[in-house]
């Protein structure tokens, strides 16, 4: 198809030696390189390009920015490349692209469901699935059915994607978002005093609404003067230039989130580089100049392909060449909007009527026109359009604005292209990221940033302010006035400013909502939000239901929920809100914008970290050694972790019993390296240990270890570990190898938003040691073999640490026990574990000393009755369900964390699930874990259930099975037979008793 509506302009946006063809649902086009894909399919004459969401109607592409709402595609020739919603508006065209509609079927020229739209349309008014689809409640699953079939726009990709992505992350002085003029004037400014520049742009050249513009600068077109400014930028070593470049996020602590398109206009799967990268910059000053988006007016089938913004019209024109029609209507509630119309007559293309809400205007545009010859009608409006798939006409009527009527007769104007304006709102959206509301001003009808926290300034259109040449001097400014804020310069631009005329132009109307001859209600629909067919009619019928807020017309209506978050219509729902209500747009507010400002591609923000860098395996110093030794494995958070060590020919229960009975009887060597370590330092250590665990710090003497647990504000167990201090103000603090982020996280919560005025200090070290625990009652005699301390009991007691040297490698030695045996935890620094590791291992040989796993570890930590946290507590068991009361200090000078919550009388009650020792009654059965307990055996179903199993083993060493379990008043019925009815329909018999089976005294681990 030829490219009927391109003209042969001068555009050096588009190159002409360069033609690409592309496909668009099923039929191939031509445009050229700098094209994107809406000004080529403009170019080739293609109308309708989607369907409405709600009531499938033709759409047309309306802007050609990030406001973009119907032409919405598929983009993607494979099930791995495909990308669903990206604007056509922003996408660049390239050869080969292949894109289609997300929605109509069989196709978007025809659409079957737009007849329903069209019969039953009256009948979907907002919020009609909330009354419609309640009853009777028996269809609801059809119902849901068929409405998931039905939302959403495009399709996921079916295939893993093929491209790669990855993050950068920058500090800088000053950070401009923006590229347009005001954007360039300040990082002009900002650089030229030595500040570390960062700036951004979301298209693919800088340059913003210059790259349209006609204006002059300096006596050049505006190109040229964008041209030079970027070319000085980018001789400057201290700034950096982003290019397609979209902020879509403005966090806390001036943290700038940038999606950075590296190869997208390049085509599919491009392997010579990542396909896009995530740029997380802190500055220290940022600089919102995100400028204006222009506002469409809302009037009768406004939808009909062919109804654009003014400013799009000129866009697609100057920058692209595309003129997109062949008779122009322009309605407009300003001069500004007077540009297209020239723009289109010197195209060569006819304008029938300008149409100008206002009763008159001598602006220096509006003079211009009138030379030109084009017919102006004032104090009307375009109250209808007429057609489906093609604007074929408009009705133009007298308005009274204030009243909001329609004054006399309305006049039909053949035309094919129907172009809007009612103003421009200013981007406002980052400013709101952080939580600065809005404020609306009058004079320009529009919402600007209010105050804020941040370290921010803005500038240009953002501001309000519209003039070219008052845009480039407020950038030149803003920018001097941050980079001084920064520690660069006196805060004064030493450079010249361009000169550049700007055109006078006359005060433009604040109107939002043109009339109809009919009540809203009865009048064509008007639309608001275009995705998701939100129309005045919709807004007004909400407030009569008695939604008043805006957040909740918002939520009840769907306004602003597409994909372009509410830039094109939202300040007109506000102002029909407003006027439904009889209020003012300030008293009706705004809602706010979050992140992210434009839809961001999951693989954008995973980056590299996907696959085996998604959730990296963590390995020991000593992994090489299990794997020569042929250990089975389990993961315990992150870490691959030595299960048990099978020999040739044993089962898993054999390797077990062995690894226990060697443990018990000799020696035997666990892998311990996995377990959190944090170390903490500052004044302040032992007063936050006090409050974080139960039990108290104050008296620990260096060179001594305790065990402490801690509670989350529940009052239940979070975590336990054994904290070792080095000296008065510093400690090391160890954790489940699984709870270790959580914990550090914790700490850090506590301090930095409780209790801030504590001086201390936490870093993580647990892969900075290797630690290997020797236990078993020739432990000492392997450890004094390679050790150049005393390690006897009257020397070196239960509980102490000391540091030493063990195979010649500096070491500290805690003696503490998860066994209840005698043993000893070795740490050492890691790059030196495999050798000391190996080291013991030749020590012990005479010993027949043996290594362990995490399941041999389990049994004897449940044989002396030890916990392990998140297997026999699961978040509602505090410590005196553990019937451990004596971790709980009881003469703090401060509270601690749990504390309180301790005195609720559900932690009170007797009948709370409390830890427990079972036997069974035949010692041969393993106990299922997680079996479930209770009191009577004959009870009907569904029986009440006591209590579970936690841990289940067979004891070797005792020749028994047993078990430890959480049982409702478990202490006090100590004894007592429970019965657990298991999954085959049989129930086993056990009997209550003491967690602790083996060694009671703890005799074992104080030799």
């Amino acid at each position: 198809m030829s490219q009927v509506n391109r003209i042969a302009g001068s555009s050096k946006r588009i190159n002409r030696n360069r033609t690409l063809t592309f496909s668009f649902n099923g039929k191939e086009y031509k445009g050229f390189e700098g094209d994107t894909v809406a000004s080529a399919l403009l170019a080739n004459g293609v109308d309708v390009v989607g369907r409405s969401f709600k009531y499938s109607r033709p759409r047309g592409i309306i802007t050609s920015d990030s406001q973009e709402p119907n032409a919405i595609f598929q983009i993607g020739s494979t099930q791995a490349t495909t990308i669903p919603n990206p604007r056509a508006t922003q996408t660049d065209l390239y050869q080969g692209l292949t894109a289609s509609s997300t929605n109509g079927w069989p196709n978007v020229d025809f659409d079957l469901m737009g007849t329903v739209g069209k019969l039953g349309g009256s009948m979907m008014p907002p919020g009609f699935y909330y009354k419609t689809f309640m009853f009777p409640q028996s269809l609801w699953m059809s119902y849901e059915h068929l409405i998931r079939k039905g939302a959403g726009l495009g399709a996921s990709p079916q295939q893993s994607d093929p491209d790669s992505y990855d993050k950068m992350h920058h500090h800088c002085d000053v950070m401009i978002v923006g590229g347009g003029p005001a954007g360039l004037a300040a990082a002009l400014s900002a650089a030229q005093t030595g500040a570390r520049v960062i700036i951004s742009d979301e298209q693919n050249e800088f340059g913003g609404s210059l790259l349209c513009s006609t204006q002059q600068i300096d006596g050049q077109l505006p190109s040229q003067w964008v041209e030079k400014t970027v070319a000085q930028l980018s001789d400057m070593d201290n700034v950096m230039l982003l290019p397609r470049s979209t902020v879509f996020g403005y966090y806390d602590h001036n943290l700038v989130g940038i999606n950075e398109r590296r190869t997208d206009h390049l085509g599919e799967h491009q392997l010579q580089s990542t396909r896009q990268r995530v740029h997380k910059v802190r500055a220290k000053q940022v600089i919102l100049a995100t400028g204006a988006h222009e506002r469409p007016l809302v009037y009768g089938n406004n939808d009909v392909p062919g109804c654009m913004l003014a400013n799009a019209v000129s866009t697609y024109i100057n920058r692209y060449d595309v003129v997109p029609g062949k008779q122009l209507v322009l309605m407009t509630t300003n001069d500004n909007a007077y540009k297209t119309a020239i723009d289109w007559h010197q195209a060569g293309r006819k304008v029938v009527a300008i149409v100008d809400t206002r009763s008159t205007s001598n602006g220096d545009l509006v003079n211009k026109v009138k030379k030109l010859g084009i017919d102006i009608i004032f104090g009307h409006g375009v109250i209808e359009v007429k057609g489906s798939k093609r604007v074929k006409g408009v009705d133009v009527a007298p308005i009274n604005a204030s009243n909001h009527s329609v004054t006399g007769p309305a006049k039909h104007i053949v035309c094919d292209t129907v172009a809007s304006s009612g103003g421009w709102s200013p981007v406002i959206h980052l400013s709101s990221h952080t939580g600065s509301r809005p404020v609306w001003n009058e004079d320009i009808a529009g919402f600007v940033p209010g105050d804020t926290v941040q370290k921010q300034h803005s500038c240009g259109g953002l501001e309000g302010v519209y003039a070219l040449s008052k845009v480039i001097s407020d950038g030149f400014t803003t920018g001097a006035v941050a980079a001084e804020a920064a520690g660069k310069g006196d805060g004064h631009y030493v450079g010249n400013s361009p000169t550049t005329s700007d055109p006078q132009e006359d005060a433009s109307m604040a109107l939002f909502h043109i009339p109809h001859s009919k009540k809203t209600s009865r009048a064509p629909k008007q639309f608001v939000d275009y995705q998701n067919d939100v129309t005045a009619a919709g807004i007004e019928l909400a407030n009569r239901e008695g939604f008043e807020s805006i957040e909740h017309v918002k939520r009840y209506t769907a306004l602003g929920f597409g994909t372009d978050q509410g830039k094109l219509g939202n300040i007109n729902g506000m102002a029909i809100t407003a006027k439904s209500l009889g209020k003012t747009i300030p008293e009706t507010g705004t809602t706010i914008f979050r992140p992210m400002y434009t839809p961001t591609t999951f693989g954008a923000l995973a980056g590299a970290d996907v696959k085996h860098l998604f959730d990296p395996a963590r390995f020991s110093a000593m992994h090489k050694w299990h794997l020569e030794q042929g250990a089975e494995f389990e993961d315990v958070g992150q870490w691959k972790r030595p299960w048990y060590f099978p020999q040739p020919g044993e089962t898993m229960q054999q390797s077990l019993e062995r690894e226990c009975l060697a443990t018990r009887n000799s020696v035997g060597i666990l892998d311990a390296s996995t377990l959190g370590k944090i170390d903490i330092q500052g004044k302040d250590a032992r007063e936050f240990l006090n409050r974080v665990y139960t039990n108290p710090w104050s008296k620990l003497g260096v060179g001594k270890c305790r065990y402490g647990v801690m509670c989350k504000e529940d009052g239940m167990v979070f975590d336990d570990g054994v904290t070792v201090c080095l000296d008065d103000n510093r400690f090391i603090m160890t954790t489940t190898t699984g709870g270790a982020a959580g914990v550090l996280q914790w700490l850090e919560l506590w301090h930095q938003t409780e209790w801030p005025e504590l001086e201390v200090y936490f870093s993580t070290v647990t892969d900075h040691w290797s630690t290997m625990t020797i236990s078993g009652p020739n432990s000492r005699k392997v450890l004094e073999k390679i050790c150049d301390i005393d390690v006897s009991n009257d020397s070196f007691k239960y509980m102490d640490w000391r540091a030493a040297t063990v195979a010649g490698v500096k070491a500290r030695i805690f003696r503490i026990s998860f066994t209840g045996e005698l043993s000893f935890e070795i740490n050492v620094q890691a790059n030196y574990g495999m050798h000391a590791w190996k080291a013991v291992m030749a020590a012990g040989e005479e010993f027949n000393i043996t290594p362990y796993g995490t399941e041999t570890m389990h049994i004897l930590r449940a044989e002396k009755g030890f916990i392990i946290v998140g297997q026999d507590t699961d978040g509602s068991v505090t410590p005196q369900d553990l019937d451990m009361d004596w971790v709980v200090g009881k003469k703090k000078d401060f509270s601690f964390i749990g504390k309180r919550s301790w005195t609720r009388f559900d932690n009170k009650r007797d009948d709370r699930k409390q830890m427990v020792g079972l036997k069974p009654k035949d010692p041969t059965f393993v106990l299922p874990e997680g079996a479930q307990i209770v009191f009577e055996k004959n009870q009907s179903i569904p029986m009440k259930m006591v209590g579970h199993v936690t841990s289940s083993y067979y004891s070797a060493c005792m020749g028994y099975s047993f078990a430890l379990a959480v049982v409702k008043g478990g202490i006090s019925r100590k004894g007592e037979s429970v019965f657990l009815p298991l999954s085959d329909g049989t129930t086993v018999e056990a009997e209550i008793c003491s967690p602790v089976f083996y060694d009671p005294k703890g005799d074992r681990q104080n030799v």
